[in-house]
């Protein structure tokens, strides 16, 4: 088999083509998040805290008249990334929790015994029957 013809077999697989899909997807889910959070649900808290506006918290560790070479910690960023991942998650979460309630259940199946065990039944009890 040739390399195009391997690499087609590849890209053709479900899994991929269900990854790129999930990726495309996510990347947009994570758009509307962030939207979500930055001109949402961040407004409203900034009001609540006295007009505080988290992406512009920062501690200041070099000053400088010129705002390029300012050298600082941007918290406030960093505090809307981490509610920016909460929601996120609390999203996938319901969602994944609509799709199993959505979903019919999958009674589940006897467990079959395993091949081993099944020929070491079968041995031991030829050994019984001989000892008999």
């Amino acid at each position: 088999m040739s390399f195009a013809q391997d690499f087609k077999a590849f890209v053709m697989r479900g899994n991929v083509v269900d990854l790129a899909v999930a990726v495309v997807i996510g990347g947009a889910f994570g758009k509307i998040v962030t939207s979500l959070v930055n001109d949402i649900i961040m407004p409203p808290i900034g009001w609540i805290t006295g007009g505080i506006d988290f992406s512009k918290l920062k501690w200041i560790i070099q000053d400088s008249p010129d705002p390029k070479k300012v050298v600082a910690i941007n918290y406030g960023v960093f505090i809307n990334s981490i509610i920016t991942f909460l929601i996120i998650a609390l999203a996938i979460f319901v969602v994944i929790k609509m799709l199993e309630r959505a979903m019919p259940k999958k009674e589940a199946a006897p467990a079959a015994a395993a091949p081993d065990v099944v020929l070491l039944t079968e041995i031991r009890d030829l050994l019984k029957q001989r000892s008999n």
